[in-house]
């Protein structure tokens, strides 16, 4: 390739960008925030909206240019060394958490970032209060940590399944229910704000999926052999409880969403509009840091120099 044929190609590029920039919607990411002290009812809130794309080409681009912007940020982030960053996924089966990490997440250097996925919990995680088994995976400080279902799985599939309890020999629980769940939404919202006060910010995203939506996706993964793994017989026993499960969470986003640590409530019916949403709020997130490469000293400066002398010896 030429070098006159590389620069066409490379103004082409920019040009195509530009218009693909100029033709889509524009992300309002404040749309999407539950504000504190809102009373959330998830009926009024969609499961899909107009898409931010206007084809599957340009959803690739729009979404490598989030990811590209994403890896900058993050180098940056790493080299500031003043904050961490904690995303946290929540939501019901199949509306995407792990193909949005996924693909979000993509160009993000794996030494800056660590996902973790929790589960039901183990002995040993019983044997604590249920905060721990997840608080010790907090980011450090130049790091993204990104929990896939976390502590708040404690007032959602506990709450729904209250017999889970019994396991995590409680003492001095209150005998109005409705008290104890307070008691663990205070508990979140202390340590959020505890964080937050010393260098976390914490982005909290609940994928809305439609129970239809959801019905279409299990059907898919039964169809493709490849994706059987993915389906269980527990996750339509789940679909059950859809109503607990939807009031369960209205009660945790009303509780929970605060200023410090604010619910994002991400339309998922459209998994490439949902990826196209979470990136741009993980973005502003980043922006809001105001972050640039430290600055080296004079001492620093002339230290350098005279190595550099050295080397080109």
């Amino acid at each position: 390739m030429t070098l006159r044929s590389s620069a066409l190609r490379g103004c082409c590029g920019l040009l195509i960008a530009e218009t693909v920039r100029e033709n889509v919607m524009k992300i309002h990411t404040k749309d999407f925030r539950v504000s504190p002290g809102d009373e959330v009812d998830l009926e009024k809130w969609p499961t899909k909206i107009d898409p931010v794309y206007k084809s599957k080409a340009q959803y690739k681009t729009l979404l490598a240019e989030h990811v590209a912007q994403l890896d900058a940020q993050q180098r940056l982030h790493y080299a500031t060394n003043r904050h961490a960053v904690l995303l946290i996924f929540q939501a019901m089966d199949a509306a995407g958490k792990d193909g949005a990490i996924r693909h979000v997440m993509s160009g993000v250097n794996p030494q800056g970032c660590q996902v973790f996925s929790f589960k039901h919990p183990s002995a040993t995680e019983l044997e604590h209060d249920f905060l721990w088994r997840t608080t010790r995976n907090l980011p450090e400080r130049g790091q993204i940590g990104i929990f896939n279902r976390s502590y708040y799985e404690e007032v959602l599939i506990v709450r729904v399944h209250p017999e889970l309890l019994s396991g995590e020999a409680l003492v001095d629980r209150p005998s109005d229910d409705k008290e104890f769940w307070h008691q663990r939404y205070r508990s979140i919202t202390n340590l959020e704000r505890h964080l937050h006060a010393n260098g976390t910010r914490i982005v909290k995203f609940f994928l809305h999926l439609s129970k239809d939506e959801q019905r279409k996706r299990f059907v898919a993964r039964i169809d493709d052999p490849e994706k059987n793994w993915k389906f269980s017989a527990a996750d339509i026993a789940e679909r059950e409880y859809w109503k607990d499960y939807r009031k369960a969470y209205e009660e945790c986003l009303s509780a929970t969403s605060t200023s410090d640590a604010p619910w994002h409530i991400v339309p998922a019916d459209d998994k490439e509009n949902a990826r196209l949403i979470i990136s741009k709020i993980v973005l502003d997130t980043f922006e809001d840091f105001k972050m640039e490469y430290p600055k080296a000293s004079a001492e620093r400066v002339e230290e350098l120099q005279t190595i550099r002398k050295q080397l080109v010896k």
